[in-house]
């Protein structure tokens, strides 16, 4: 496994936003490692509103977390 996380400091709440969706990514990409897979579940996922909000909501946590690992860019 590559070393790619190596800090949750960003210099703005856009990168840090920017990284939370990187780290949603990455734990889908974690969890389904098939490419193929996840290629293929998108045309599902992309068109539901449920999916969208909870992928949202993932997205929303993680930016929690650099938010608060960035003291809030204060």
């Amino acid at each position: 496994m590559t070393t790619w996380l190596t800090s949750l400091q960003t210099e703005t709440p856009q990168e840090g936003f920017e990284l939370a969706i990187t780290l949603a990514r990455k734990g889908v990409a974690y969890t389904q490692t098939s490419p193929e897979i996840r290629k293929k579940l998108r045309p599902h996922y992309a068109e539901n509103a449920d999916s969208l909000t909870m992928a949202s909501h993932v997205i929303a946590v993680h930016f929690q977390t650099v938010s608060a690992a960035n003291n809030y860019w204060k």
